[in-house]
């Protein structure tokens, strides 16, 4: 798209983690056998507690959140799905495929109409939150019917205090998604886990198979989800650094309509003419084709990446690039 800019490219287009959690030095063996079915089991036992989840059991653990939406799916039999959009597409195509029938809903409360609901918590791309009440009282309008909520929690560790459903999985009707590679920033690790009841979780992980995980992907999960001290700095530092966003996009006179601490969603007349600017200037940003006034920016991960931002949005102010 822009083959006359610098190299290399500042990728602002995700909302994955700049600074990813450090990878501690791993055994020679991890490459060369197959993973332990212990460690699976550490892994699981230490995402139930930094989740919340009631116990290992309730947790399956897979190599990304994606192929677990695709199972979750097809938990239920084909029906009415509704999705609270505007919202990350892949959902409803996977909807899609395992044979639903496809709404995607404004309103929290048409989701209880339907067989599958789906709600990713906060929101991707404008940080929306759906109160933790206003959820289960999804999940309880769906469960007489047999019917399934999915809640997608990619986000959810720069979401707010007390939000997750993690603690309420157990219920029987709820599936909850955690995405490890963006707030750790390992999103090239391919590691996810699902909070379910006992029944689904194990429904989820004899899909998965025997070795779901990579020895590698287990032994620095574990580390990573362990290592409390990290998450608490980071979720500091996540925050200092979307405040800094801020005042770069609104001294650059974009209007800030949502997001969370790891991107940001702008609005502007302008989107389209910026998204290219920047293009031009080595920094690629995150466009909707449904919502052209829209442009939602990731984190810069260190001073000449603030740098570089800095000046292409004075310069697209200022009217010079």
């Amino acid at each position: 798209m822009f083959p006359s800019a610098p190299e290399p490219f500042l990728d602002l287009s995700t909302g994955i983690n700049p600074n990813p959690y450090p990878v501690p030095t791993l055994a020679p063996d991890l490459w060369t056998k197959l993973p332990e079915p212990e460690a699976l089991s550490r892994l699981a036992a230490i995402a139930a507690e930094a989740y919340d989840a009631l116990s290992p059991a309730h947790v399956a653990v897979a190599p990304g959140t994606q192929i677990l939406m695709a199972f979750a799916m097809n938990l239920v039999p084909p029906g009415r799905a509704a999705v609270l959009g505007p919202t990350y597409a892949e959902h409803a195509r996977l909807a899609r495929l395992a044979g639903h029938r496809v709404t995607e809903v404004s309103n929290v409360d048409e989701l209880g109409e339907a067989d599958l609901a789906i709600v990713v918590n906060p929101n991707n791309p404008d940080g929306r939150i759906v109160a933790k009440e206003a959820l289960l009282a999804i999940a309880d309008e769906l469960r007489p019917r047999g019917g399934l909520l999915i809640v997608d929690e990619a986000f959810m560790d720069v979401g707010p205090d007390g939000a997750s459903l993690g603690d309420e999985a157990a219920r029987g009707n709820i599936v909850v998604l955690r995405s490890f590679g963006k707030f750790f920033g390992l999103a090239g690790l391919r590691l996810g886990f699902a909070l379910a009841s006992t029944d689904l979780a194990s429904n989820l992980a004899a899909s998965l198979g025997p070795w779901p995980v990579s020895g590698p992907a287990l032994t620095i999960g574990t580390a990573a989800l362990a290592d409390t001290a990290w998450r608490g700095a980071t979720r500091v530092s996540l925050a200092g650094s979307a405040q800094r966003l801020d005042a770069m996009l609104t001294n650059a006179k974009l209007e800030i309509v949502g997001g969370t601490a790891l991107f940001r969603l702008t609005r502007s007349a302008a989107a389209s003419e910026l998204f290219q600017r920047l293009g031009r200037a080595g920094i690629f940003t995150r466009r909707f084709a449904e919502q052209p006034s829209w442009l939602r920016f990731g984190l810069p991960g260190d001073e000449p990446q603030w740098q570089l931002l800095g000046d292409a949005l004075d310069s697209f102010r200022n009217n010079e690039i």
